[in-house]
Formats: C-alpha cells, structure tokens, sequence
C-alpha cells in the first residue's frame, strides 16, 4: 500500500520493555518487502540495527524514543513512535509477605506487606477476603537504594470477623512466565479476650536501690 507504507501498530507494540542486556524488536513493518528502512532516535540520528520485514528492527538499543522512516516514490513516510524502557529483572522472583501482627479485634486497620525484590516491574494481585467488595487500599512504593524493591501495601481499614482468612498476594514476572505467590492468615475477633489487671498504682516511685516487684494478672 503506497500510502500506508508502515503496517499499523496497537498501542501495545509501542511500548517496549527489555531486561537489562537482552535484544529487543522495533516491531515497525511494511506492506512492501522490498522498502528500504531506517532506523532514527530521538535525536533523528540513524541507528545500526538488523532489519526483518516480518519483524522489525532487532538489537540491543538504549532506551529511548525511536521512529522508522521509509521513502516511496520520493515521499518520506514515518512510523509510529517506539518507547523502549530497560527494565532490572532477575530470572526469579524472589517475594516476602509481612504482616506486624496476625490477629486484630473489629474495627481496628489490617495492614499486609508484598515486597518483590530486585525486579523494577512486575504484576501484582491481591486476593483476600474482602476483595470482592474491594475493601482494601493497595499502595505501591518503589525503592531503588540500596537495592531494588517494590513494596506493595495492602490496608483494610475498620476490619471485622468477615476479614478473617488468607491473605495473599501473587507476582507475575514483565517478561518471562515466572511467578510467585505468597500467604498470609489474618484473624480478626469480634472483641478482646485478654483481660490484664495490674495491682499497682499508674505511677510508682521507688528508693535508689530498693527492689520493687510489679504484678499483673493476666485473665
């Protein structure tokens, strides 16, 4: 098609995402086999590059922004523009769940940690059970020093005994079909059931080297 030099791409295509050291594909083709392709960056600086027709452009290419030009007829055609991010990934997915405690009583916050360790983008699912009412608050912080890592908090706020269960969270490695799970169980009571009684005063003072014992009676 001399007008549609370029086949059209999806909006997924124009995003890549490459392991650090790992050749990527421009996935910029043409209707025409025979068209001769040029591979420019951001600045519009031509770039060397292995050129497949039924695939793109293949190599190892900083990221950046990168464009495929062509001419047809003494007419210069332009492809979509392709956004290569390198991402730190390791072949594993090395995951840790944490929660500071197991049991809650009603109305008090439930927090849970995901944390992926040296991968810079993963997807990540939380399934707990009040996910069906989407009762939980998911944030996301992105630490890069002194290492990689990716901690994903999950809070379920005014907790009640329906929150009682697993908690579990499951990460899917960018590129490859790795992944991992991890679980936690959470109880939540309706009310306390340790009842702490102390014989002593809210303040007590005691002689320099005296000894003074403190009893609490725990039911």
């Amino acid at each position: 098609d001399p007008d549609m030099p370029f086949v059209p791409s999806i909006p997924e295509d124009q995003f890549i995402l490459v392991e650090e050291g790992d050749p990527a594909v421009i996935p910029c083709r043409t209707s025409d086999p025979d068209a001769q392709v040029t591979l420019v960056n951001s600045l519009d600086k031509s770039v060397s590059a292995l050129y497949d027709t039924k695939q793109g452009f293949i190599g190892s290419f900083p990221a950046g922004s990168y464009t495929c030009k062509t001419m047809v007829k003494g007419v210069e055609f332009k492809s979509d523009e392709f956004l290569i991010y390198i991402i730190r990934a390791t072949s594993q997915l090395p995951v840790e769940i944490e929660a500071l405690k197991t049991v809650y009583k009603t109305g008090e916050t439930i927090v849970v940690t995901c944390v992926v360790f040296d991968n810079e983008v993963v997807n990540l699912q939380w399934n707990y059970p009040g996910k069906v009412k989407e009762k939980g608050l998911i944030k996301l912080d992105d630490i890069k020093v002194p290492s990689q890592k990716l901690v994903y908090t999950l809070t379920i706020p005014e907790a009640s005994v329906k929150d009682t269960g697993d908690y579990e969270c499951t990460a899917r490695h960018a590129t490859k079909e790795v992944k991992e799970n991890k679980k936690v169980v959470i109880t939540v009571h309706d009310k306390g059931f340790v009842h702490l009684e102390p014989q002593f005063s809210p303040l007590e003072a005691v002689n320099l080297h005296e000894v003074r014992n403190f009893v609490v009676d725990v039911q």
